[in-house]
């Protein structure tokens, strides 16, 4: 009976873990990308970008128009009336009209025209300046198309940042897990000590309570690690955009043994790669090219083009128009420039403003560089301060097991002695996973994901 259960124990172990879901870093960062809607976002974002540069590419062209207009008047827009009467009979001679001795009848006539008419108007212009504008405005495209990249890559950054920040945290959360468990068997073991113990009457009832109650405050403090856990796993896989999975284990190792100069760069070389510099120079330029697409609404305009028309009476007999003619259209705003001298030297302005961001938060981005990089030492220190307690710690426990076991060490110091254990081994977690985001902080602010 005894290898059966054990056989049944190892099978449902096995079946445990295999249907257990594993993801490793790079893994989960992957899925990030792919699932995450502000990514998303910034890529539909980067495709109507592209959409906006090819429709302002098309003002290079001529544009064509086509118009169709018809009518119907209450009474005719020309309308003329002859009166009738004797009209000289001209025989060649101008001297003889006035002395006329032949006269013909002449009834008289109306004419009426356009009561009603279809008119078609094709026109082609193309325009030869307009004051920099088109040009401008394609500059301006092709800038938002790179801004848009830009925010992409800053959504990307973002999304792993954050991927990352929760990968480690929920590793510290299966380590500490692994550490209590540690103390729990710790626990089991004393307990079943006392029990025998007591039951040979070599200590009280008291010493058995202290373990109970040690056991008791292990289950709750067990209980909130679990509940912790779960959370912040339902996080991590809403973050990674998967459905929740309790049997979720994370693969990595939180290995700490890279000392912090292999990360380091110097500030002046690293502030070019960060996608916020760049988006920064990029607002600079933009408020440039807008400042010339300001003037431009001022400056002359100058086109050719060609119209061609057909008129269409709608009545019987009537005659119908065609024609066409070649034009060149010039168009200088003068009264405008009064109101516009003003509205230019506003995008002057707003390009120093622009200007002053970037210098300002350059120095900014600078600070955060640095300060990254004073998290990265700290951490770093903080590790090796606390491998010395654990080390600490862990020979205190065998000396208080030691005297103990002789006798010469009461149960209370024992306990004592294996929760410092345990304590000292969550700092070393809590440390070791802080220089995991410190690092991981520090790669991201210098432009290296």
């Amino acid at each position: 009976m005894k290898k059966i259960m054990t056989i049944v124990v190892a099978l449902i172990t096995s079946a445990t873990t295999y249907s257990q879901t594993t993801l490793t870093l790079e893994e989960s960062k992957s899925l990030a990308l792919k699932n995450n809607k502000a990514v998303q976002n910034s890529s539909l974002e980067i495709e109507a970008a592209r959409l906006v540069k090819k429709n302002a590419f098309t003002n290079y062209f001529p544009k064509v128009s086509a118009n169709v207009f018809g009518f119907q008047a209450i009474n005719p827009i020309i309308k003329y009336k002859m009166e009738g009467g004797n009209l000289p009979v001209y025989d060649g001679n101008p001297a003889n009209l006035a002395t006329a001795t032949q006269f013909a009848y002449f009834p008289g006539m109306e004419l009426s025209m356009f009561q009603r008419s279809a008119i078609g108007v094709l026109n082609i212009a193309q325009p030869i300046y307009a004051g920099g504008k088109i040009r401008t405005g394609n500059k301006l495209a092709t800038l938002n198309v790179d801004v848009k990249e830009k925010q992409q890559q800053l959504s990307e950054n973002e999304v792993l940042l954050k991927t990352e920040q929760q990968y480690w945290q929920l590793m510290s959360l299966q380590e500490k897990q692994k550490t209590l468990e540690k103390y729990e068997a710790l626990l089991q073991d004393i307990r079943k000590q006392v029990d025998d113990a007591f039951k040979s009457g070599l200590i009280i009832k008291n010493d058995v309570l202290k373990v109970q109650i040690k056991q008791s405050e292990l289950q709750a403090n067990k209980n909130k690690l679990l509940n912790g856990k779960k959370l912040a796993t339902m996080q991590f896989c809403q973050t990674i955009g998967i459905l929740y999975d309790s049997t979720l284990v994370l693969q990595e190792q939180i290995d700490t043994s890279q000392n912090p100069n292999q990360y380091y760069t110097d500030n002046q070389t690293a502030i070019s790669d960060r996608t916020e510099y760049q988006l920064l120079e990029k607002s600079v330029e933009a408020a440039h090219l807008q400042k010339k697409m300001k003037t431009g609404d001022y400056l002359p305009t100058v086109a050719v083009g060609l119209a061609g028309y057909h008129i269409n009476m709608l009545e019987k007999d009537a005659t119908n128009f065609t024609n066409g003619m070649a034009y060149v259209s010039v168009s200088i705003p003068i009264s405008d420039w009064w109101g516009g001298s003003y509205a230019i030297k506003e995008q002057s302005i707003r390009q120093k403003i622009a200007q002053n961001t970037f210098d300002d938060t350059k120095g900014l981005l600078n600070l955060q560089m640095e300060k990254a990089w004073t998290d990265v030492n700290e951490a770093w220190k903080q590790i090796e301060i606390i491998k010395e307690t654990v080390v600490q710690a862990e020979e205190n426990l065998k000396v208080s097991q030691t005297g103990y076991n002789s006798g010469v060490v009461n149960l209370s110091d024992l306990l004592e002695a294996q929760a410092l254990v345990q304590e000292t081994a969550d700092k070393l977690t809590d440390a070791q996973t802080q220089y995991k985001l410190a690092v991981t902080t520090y790669l991201q602010v210098t432009g290296r994901k």
